[in-house]
């Protein structure tokens, strides 16, 4: 792949994905976040952008060594006042919490008479606006890709908004993505624009779920297992790692503090 050339460039902020970008196997190494911190000391801004679940994005926007957190694919973002001891949350428009969830139920019924060997996550009683499929996280062997693109499709036919991410299909009703919610959060919290976020900040992702961000960031990077999905990306990253999962993205790291170094 294309070796990393940044032309120089001194990027404000990086934002990043979760599973399987920082984490590895599931866990979240050392080094990974040695790196987070290192590299929010260095003066990065640094933004997860996940489709981890409201009550875990709580718990990483107070505990984690970064800035704010996208959640659930773009329902949310959070960002904590460690000053105030407060935390804001701002959704995106025209979201319900009790309408989303109303329908969960009726959902599931439906995917798992469909697909039988899915789950429905363990993370989803934490979760606000969307619903997950777990296809790879708890399940062994992990469900096959075809059958995971299906079960994608089925979603959308019933109306929902539906993304792959490694481990999970997420599915929502509503326009929002990590994308557009990336955008309010950087104009609404740093008046950073879209211009801006664009050519001044960096993104790094593993799966199709990353696919807006990969699209619209002038330096987009995968780590080396974003090549598992490469044949279904429309639009892939410019940059990919030597090193998969948090091995990559620690590899990133250390490019992007010497250039601040």
């Amino acid at each position: 792949m294309t070796q990393f050339d940044f032309g120089g460039r001194a990027f404000s902020a990086l934002l990043f994905d979760i599973d399987d970008t920082i984490t590895t196997d599931g866990r979240l190494p050392a080094a990974s976040y040695t790196a987070l911190e290192r590299l929010k000391a260095a003066g990065y801004l640094m933004i997860p952008v996940t489709g981890r679940p409201a009550g875990w994005c709580d718990m990483i926007a107070r505990f984690w060594p970064i800035d704010a957190v996208v959640g659930e694919n773009g329902a949310f973002y959070f960002k904590y006042d460690h000053k105030a001891k407060k935390l804001k949350k701002v959704y995106a428009d025209g979201l319900c919490l009790k309408t989303a969830q109303a329908e969960h139920q009726q959902i599931e019924a439906i995917i798992l008479e469909m697909f039988p060997e899915a789950r429905i996550s363990r993370d989803q009683p934490y979760r606000d606006i969307d619903i997950a499929f777990d296809f790879a996280e708890d399940i062994v062997p992990p469900m096959p890709m075809d059958e995971v693109v299906e079960m994608q499709k089925a979603l959308e036919n019933m109306g929902l908004t539906a993304k792959i991410s490694s481990i999970h299909v997420n599915a929502w009703r509503g326009d929002h993505d990590k994308l557009a919610t990336a955008k309010k959060l950087m104009w609404n919290e740093y008046q950073i624009s879209q211009a801006k976020l664009k050519s001044d900040c960096l993104y790094v992702g593993d799966s199709p779920n990353d696919e807006p961000m990969f699209a619209f960031f002038d330096h987009s990077v995968g780590v080396q297992n974003v090549m598992d999905f490469w044949q279904q990306l429309k639009h892939k990253p410019r940059y990919v790692t030597q090193g998969r999962s948090g091995d990559g993205f620690v590899e990133l790291s250390r490019i992007l503090l010497e250039k601040k170094s």
